[in-house]
């Protein structure tokens, strides 16, 4: 059956890059379609293959997936290595994969993801700045637990989940230490995550 991921603009849709992230590092065949934001007919085209309205949504033939954690938890029946082995630490990946999926509405809001622009000082509202220290902690806690050089020491759903962050951390300048700085430059360092910028490098700017 043909595998197709439906995407937002790579430059600016963080929803959109973690199911990405999670099946181009699952190694399955899939094609990915690009709907640009912000244009007159963005609606129209999403419409066009999701009952939700929204961005991403995955087709499996017949077989229609939306949501980035629905999408996610769909590849890793298929792929069950994308969550960690052991039954504590799949818990674990799942509440943070879940806190980033349904908090931090400051940090969205104010730091919004552009993979290509340089807003360094930019954004750092005290709500934008608490959901950064907050999402710091989680990734300081998993990576002095599990040795990195992800948060459960191989890639699994939950990088893939924080990956946009990754992004906005380096967009508005948030400032990590060394063992977070070393995780950043392992998400950016993932195929996946270069096949992506390189392909936002390609899309017009939609937003100013």
């Amino acid at each position: 059956m043909a595998l197709t991921l439906y995407v937002g603009s790579k430059r600016y849709s963080s929803w959109s890059l973690r199911p990405y992230v999670a099946l181009a590092h699952a190694g399955l065949p899939f094609e990915t379609k690009t709907i640009l934001l912000d244009q007159q007919d963005t609606k129209q085209n999403i419409a066009k293959v999701t009952p939700s309205a929204r961005v991403p949504v995955f087709h499996d033939g017949d077989l229609v997936i939306w949501d980035s954690l629905a999408i996610c938890e769909y590849i890793a029946e298929q792929q069950p290595s994308l969550w960690p082995t052991g039954r504590a630490e799949r818990a674990r990946a799942r509440s943070i994969s879940c806190e980033m999926h349904s908090g931090f509405a400051a940090l969205r809001r104010d730091m919004p993801m552009d993979v290509l622009s340089d807003k360094r000082g930019q954004g750092h509202t005290k709500e934008a700045l608490a959901d950064a220290a907050r999402v710091q902690d989680i990734w300081r806690e998993c990576l002095e637990k599990h040795g990195g050089p992800f948060l459960f020491g191989e890639f699994s759903i939950a990088d893939a989940m924080f990956a946009p962050v990754v992004t906005r951390f380096r967009t508005y300048g948030v400032e990590l230490d060394a063992p977070l700085a070393a995780y950043s430059k392992a998400v950016f360092a993932l195929p996946a995550m270069r096949e992506w910028i390189a392909d936002a490098e390609r899309e017009p700017r939609t937003r100013e």
